[in-house]
């Protein structure tokens, strides 16, 4: 029953009783103005249950009752003041509107009007559900929508107006005390007009649509709903409604259509969230938005995207796939609060959406490295949530991006990616929350939050410290819990990351013996010595703090505190002292906290600073009880009956680890070791068989072990006599522990050390060599640690045995395998003795320290003839290339320890320090890789003089790259160190002369014009060699100006002319070499800097053992390179070939047939690195490596067999003109990086396996024809031009110059029989290589 479809009521008009007066129901009387309202009420209630009996059947009483209908929609019912009335009328009407459906019996539009504005006021009587006419507001309400009563609005023209009326109405009375009828009731009512209409006005949808505004939606719940379900009832009819005003707004830009254009996008939202279906063509639209011009309309966009994407029941990312890559490629947007927006996004999608992870990750990836710092913070925190969440739901690159942002630029993305990684360490690994393969997808963690401690950031080695202590091995657990988590984390950590821990226990403990100085130097008395001493401390201990320059001041105060407050003091020594507890020092660290805390301040930077310095020097982790519980945990693992296989580790890698862990903490804990359970398991591991496992139980003896002697007699007599086993028959290695332990811990050492010394002297027998090495060994470090007892005895050893003996005799013939290096386990037992032979020459030296018996003299020539003679000493060819490369490293190595005895020092001729300089340009890889390690390390320590720092500018001449990179780190490390440390002690300044860094300028220069590869002072190539070893130093010294260093260095290079060359001042060619040197040094410097031209700050002095005083009128202002080589040198012009090129390059085999390769790019190169290489040069080395490997030449091999194509060379010119025309051709595409030339032959390139941490590679590389310098070739031009002039001449030093490659073909060629013109070998295509950086 409604009124779809309403008809005219004209015929019911007129309609009256016979007595022209209303017919009111039985016993109810006229209703008129003149009665009470109270009465009124009374009949209209009559009325009303009369209405309310009624049907539409009863047709009498419709004709009847026709006149009262009219009267009841008169002026007087409408506007009666009473609600009582009002509400009793308004029932009236709509039984009236039921009972004379389909007519109404009102025609005038007006009346009808009036009449739906009445009742629909009416309905406002449903908002108090307690109030005693509710029952009679629902009854209307019911009636209207059983009806549809307000569908005969339709033909009215303002009909609009009626139901925006009603719907404002029901959306502002529905509330929560409704039942689910009156929610019903309405939706059917409101329903029914928006179904069944022509269409939905913008103001009709607007009242709708503003309760779902977030305003509104949270001031009146019910209305949102009641919205929500009446717009899911009539989607498919508003649907076009809402699509028309999202065009008007989004792509007309009408906002005036409606009150409501502002809140578009919260519109959006809540109406994808009700019902996808209301827009779907309101999408597209959005699409067209993301491409606004306007970034903060894009941005809003966006952020509203975001939640439809992001929700999780959302599907709209597969539904509408143009528009889901439309709103990806905001996270490239120029906009930076977008591509904010769309990175905080990622959280939330890949948490309910992880089926789009694979979409995200690439776009995540770009903004890793976006150039705001919060754009790459929130990639972090969009990730490590997401994992926190649900390890599964990141994949293994999104977590590599993470990884990378540990070394961001910036502290804040870095600190977010290493606390981020810390978490998922914790909960997956440490708690096994996921399980076993959760934890094993994120075991890599560990070892990347430790290798961060190798960066220079004093707030990266701190975060890694409170990450250690709190996430990877937590403080707060057990001992025995903390223990086996350190034990466990110990053993499955990979080099670098061991070497990182135990180099932040050893800063630890650094600062620890700092803070304790400290303290010491408060109980002395006040003195200018004492304040200075103090001042010093204070700063060392500011450095190692965060924000040094702020720490600083904080650490001033923190003395000051700590001169007036004793109690503190004896808090914080009690903190410091090998005793404490990790218990106490947890109470100590909060009571010096309690003490120095200011109520009346909230944030206290002073109170933070002190605390960082408490939590790095508070022993947290080791104790003796943690000691005692790491021991028993290696004893289980000793009697197999660990867990060590569930934790991943092996038993044996388990034990092993434990002792290393142990050894490294005997060095910081020593005290912690002192017990006899802990000695007796230490005891046993020296039992078993595992050398490694022996030797580090050794070296806890020595460190720990100062009172066994006294407190633990039996622990003593139980470890003399191994002690001595090992020292006579162990492995080297224990061997030289057991010597240095006996030594530290026993008080009657020289009896001890007699008892090994004696027998082991006697029994020395060069016939079986393999039996010497560990003998030698323990010789060596008696006769060092003891000299005045063992220094006589040993000179006979070394005089009739050592030299004689072993040294200059060759007693087997090694391998003619041709390999330049061999592992340890292929080296013979005669060459590893002949080692420690000179390792023991070394350390007997160092023990006695004086040159009194000129032992010395005679050991450093006996090195310098080995270095000559490449390392075979005898020279009766018996040794193999591999073990004559041994033999060099080791001359070389030991005149560099020597050095560092200043009383060697001094006897150290400078041919002598020039031959120990070229072993860093040794053809072989490995001695290269291995003496610029012990030269570095020295240095570093300042134990080498100043000259020695010099030899790294001979590294510009290696063609690895990853050479040179490792010596310009060193190189700046060293600087770095030595500028330090003239910084931090102001008696350094009388000793500039060995500590400045520029002084190692005239060193250079020297070195440099004694460069066997230095043959003609005025040949270009040659002097783009040494400008490009002037630069590799020079560069790296002018990177800053301190103190007019750059004129410094000119004044330096400028007074060297004045002088002549000590080394032989009477050769003017020499000396024309020295001044030549000078010229390119002086127009680099003038090249590179502006500055060089002020005054010197000082009048530079230069090394009397490498200059002569200068002469007086001696003036010297002659230019000894011409304009045009300046010229050149200048613009770094390439050179037709790289400098070292012929490094390890094969030559054919004699009698072999002649073969070449069809084209250059056959041949291949064998550098394969793990280095940073760019792409295109990491693809490249790959090839190469392939290439060589179809070859079938082996790695190592001098003579490569293997033939890849054979074609017979009538003409041996023709292969030249070849190779010199490929070698010009290429000329175009050599490049130079910092005045270095990247260009290698590649046809016997070096075989490179280096890695990170600089381990040797044992497989070594293969040998070169000749050279054994290490140095890149000469053009064949200038081995042509100067051929005749070198070859004639008998090699300097008794060395084999790294000469052309020409030269070296002829000078290998001459070795082998002569072979018919027709049958001559081929020259190989040369291939090179760009190494450029």
């Amino acid at each position: 029953m409604d009124f779809t479809q309403p008809k005219p009521a004209t015929a019911l008009c007129g309609v009256v009783s016979a007595d022209g007066k209303i017919a009111y129901p039985p016993g109810v009387k006229e209703i008129t103005d003149k009665i009470t309202t109270d009465e009124m009420i009374k009949r209209l209630k009559m009325v009303v249950k009369t209405f309310m009996d009624m049907d539409q059947d009863s047709e009498d009483e419709k004709q009847q009752y026709l006149p009262l209908a009219l009267h009841l929609a008169s002026e007087f019912f409408l506007r009666n003041p009473n609600k009582d009335v009002r509400l009793l009328v308004a029932c009236c009407l709509a039984d009236i509107f039921r009972i004379y459906a389909p007519e109404a019996p009102y025609t005038s539009h007006d009346k009808l009007k009036d009449i739906f504005l009445f009742i629909t006021r009416q309905l406002k009587g449903l908002e108090d559900t307690k109030s005693p006419q509710f029952n009679r507001y629902f009854y209307l309400l019911e009636n209207l929508a059983w009806v549809k009563s307000y569908n005969i609005c339709f033909e009215l023209e303002d009909c609009n107006e009626i139901f925006i009326q009603l719907f404002r109405t029901l959306f502002s009375v529905i509330n929560n005390s409704h039942n689910k009828k009156v929610q019903m009731h309405m939706l059917d009512l409101m329903s029914s007009i928006i179904m069944e209409g022509d269409g939905v006005t913008q103001e009709l949808l607007d009242s709708i649509l503003i309760n779902l505004i977030p305003a509104h939606k949270n001031l009146n719940k019910q209305s949102f709903d009641l919205a929500k379900v009446l717009l899911k009832r009539t989607v498919q009819t508003i649907e076009a409604c809402i699509a028309n005003f999202f065009n008007q707004v989004l792509v007309l830009g009408r906002s005036s259509v409606s009150d409501l254009s502002e809140h578009v996008f919260d519109l959006i939202q809540e109406l994808f969230a009700i019902d996808p279906h209301l827009l779907l063509s309101v999408m597209p639209q959005l699409e067209f938005k993301l491409k606004s011009n306007d970034g903060e309309e894009r941005l809003a966009v966006v952020r509203l995207l975001a939640k439809l994407f992001g929700s999780k029941d959302s599907d709209l990312a597969t539904q509408n796939r143009p528009l889901w890559q439309c709103f990806l490629g905001r996270f490239n947007d120029i906009h930076v609060p977008v591509r904010l927006e769309s990175v905080k996004f990622a959280s939330h999608c890949l948490m309910n959406h992880p089926d789009l992870a694979k979409d995200l990750t690439e776009y995540l990836k770009v903004r890793s490295h976006d150039p705001e710092e919060a754009i790459r913070h929130d990639v972090i925190v969009t990730i490590i949530t997401a994992a926190k969440r649900d390890l599964a739901l990141v994949n293994d690159q999104l977590l590599g991006f993470v990884r990378e942002r540990t070394l961001d630029k910036r502290w804040r993305v870095r600190k977010e990616a290493m606390m981020g990684l810390a978490q998922l360490y914790k909960k997956y690994c440490l708690h096994g929350e996921a399980g076993k393969e959760a934890a094993e997808k994120v075991s890599w963690i560990k070892d990347k939050l430790l290798h961060i401690y190798y960066q220079n950031s004093i707030d990266d080695k701190l975060l890694v410290e409170k990450i250690f202590a709190q996430y990877l091995v937590p403080h707060n657990l057990e001992t025995e819990e903390r223990m086996k988590c350190l034990y466990y984390l110990y053993a499955s950590l990979d080099p670098n990351a061991v070497k990182a821990l135990n180099e932040m226990w050893k800063c630890q403990n650094m600062l620890r013996s700092h803070v304790r100085e400290l303290l010491d130097l408060h109980k002395q008395p006040t003195s200018e010595a004492n304040c200075s001493a103090m001042f010093g401390k204070l700063m060392t201990i500011a450095k190692n703090l965060p924000d040094p320059g702020k720490a600083q001041d904080f650490v001033k105060k923190f003395n000051q505190v700590l001169g007036d407050d004793e109690k503190l003091r004896s808090q914080l020594e009690l903190l410091i002292s090998p005793t404490c507890s990790c218990k106490q020092a947890d109470i100590c660290v909060r009571e010096i906290a309690r003490k120095l805390a200011n109520p009346k301040q909230p944030t206290n930077p002073f109170l933070e600073m002190v605390k960082f310095l408490l939590e790095r020097i508070a022993p947290v982790h080791i104790d003796s009880e943690a000691i005692s519980a790491l021991v028993k945990l290696m004893n289980k693992s000793i009697e197999g009956t660990a867990d060590d296989e569930e934790e991943g580790v092996s038993p044996d890698s388990a034990i092993r680890s434990g002792l290393e862990l142990l050894k490294v903490l005997s060095f910081t804990h020593p005290t912690s070791f002192h017990s006899a359970e802990t000695y007796e398991s230490l005891l046993q591991c020296l039992r078993m068989e595992d050398d490694k496992v022996a030797e580090a139980a050794i070296q806890i003896f020595r460190n720990t072990g100062h009172k066994i002697e006294t407190d633990l007699p039996q622990i003593r007599s139980t470890l003399i006599p191994i002690l001595h086993q090992k020292a006579k028959r162990g492995t080297p290695h224990q061997a030289k522990q057991a010597v240095h332990c006996i030594h530290a811990i026993f008080s009657n050492k020289e009896v001890q050390l007699a008892q090994i010394f004696e027998p082991l002297s006697r029994s020395l027998n060069a016939d079986v060599p393999e039996q010497l090495i560990t003998p030698l060994v323990s010789l060596g470090h008696i006769s060092m640690l003891a000299p005045d007892q063992f220094a006589s005895p040993m000179k006979s050893v070394v005089a009739n045995f050592i030299v004689k003996d072993l040294l200059m005799n060759d007693r087997s013939t090694g391998e003619k395998n041709g390999k330049l290096w061999s592992p340890d386990e292929e080296v013979s037992p005669e060459v590893l003795a002949k080692v420690q032979a000179i390792k023991l020459l070394v350390r007997w030296l160092l023990g006695m320290k004086n040159n009194q018996s000129k032992s010395a003299n005679s050991t450093l020539r006996l090195l310098s003839a080995m270095l000559v003679s490449e390392g075979d000493l005898t020279e009766q060819k018996r040794i193999s290339k591999s073990d004559m490369s041994r033999l060099r490293l080791a001359a070389g190595s030991a005149i560099m320890k020597l050095a560092q005895e200043p009383c060697y020092h001094e006897i150290i001729t400078p041919e002598q320090f020039q031959l120990c300089a070229l072993v860093i340009n040794d053809e072989c890889y490995q001695v290269r890789q291995i003496f610029a390690q012990k030269l570095h390390k020295a240095l570093v320590k300042l134990l080498l003089p100043l000259e020695y720092m010099a030899i790294f500018a001979l590294c510009a001449k290696d063609p690895v790259k990853e050479r040179r990179a490792h010596a310009r780190q060193c190189l700046l490390k060293n600087i770095s160190i030595r500028r330090e440390y003239i910084k931090q002690n102001p008696m350094a300044t009388e000793k500039l002369l060995s500590l400045l860094p520029e002084y190692v300028v005239p060193y250079m220069i020297h070195l440099l014009a004694h460069d066997p590869d230095f043959t003609r002072s005025q040949d270009v190539d040659q002097l783009r060699d040494i400008k490009e070893c002037l630069w590799f130093m020079l560069e790296v010294l002018m990177t800053k100006n301190e103190n007019n260093s750059h004129a410094f260095m000119k004044k330096m290079a400028e007074n060297i002319k004045l002088t002549r060359d000590a080394q032989s001042p009477d050769e003017s060619k020499t000396n024309e070499k020295l001044y030549t040197v000078c010229d390119v040094a002086l127009c680099v410097i003038n090249s590179k800097s502006a500055s060089c031209n002020a005054d010197s700050p000082k009048d530079p002095v230069l090394p009397t053992k490498f200059f002569t005083q200068p002469e007086k009128d001696f003036c010297n202002d002659k230019s000894y390179i011409s304009e045009e080589t300046r010229v050149l040198l200048l613009t770094g012009k390439p050179k037709p070939t790289g400098v070292l090129g012929t490094v390890n390059k094969p030559l054919s085999a004699t009698g072999r047939k002649p073969y070449v390769r069809s084209t250059g790019t056959e041949t291949g190169s064998n550098i394969n690195t793990n280095s940073e290489l760019s792409p295109s040069a990491g693809s490249r080395s790959r090839e190469q490596s392939s290439e060589a490997s179809e070859t079938g030449v082996s790695e190592n091999e001098e003579n490569p067999v293997r033939i890849i194509s054979v074609a017979p060379v009538k003409n041996i010119d023709t292969v030249k003109n070849k190779e010199m025309n490929s070698d010009q051709s290429t000329q175009g595409n050599i490049s130079s990086d910092r005045g270095k030339k990247r260009i290698v032959t590649a046809a016997g390139a070096e075989n490179i396996q280096q890695k990170p941490d600089e381990k040797v590679d044992e497989s070594g590389p293969p040998a070169p024809s000749k050279p054994r310098r290490g140095r890149r070739p000469k053009s064949e031009s200038q081995g042509n031009a100067t051929k005749n002039d070198d070859l004639n001449k008998p090699v300097s030093k008794g060395r084999k110059r790294a000469a052309g490659s020409q030269e070296s073909l002829e000078a290998g060629n001459a070795k082998a029989p002569k072979l018919q013109d027709g049958a001559k070998k081929a020259v190989p295509a040369e291939r090179q290589i760009d190494l450029q950086r």
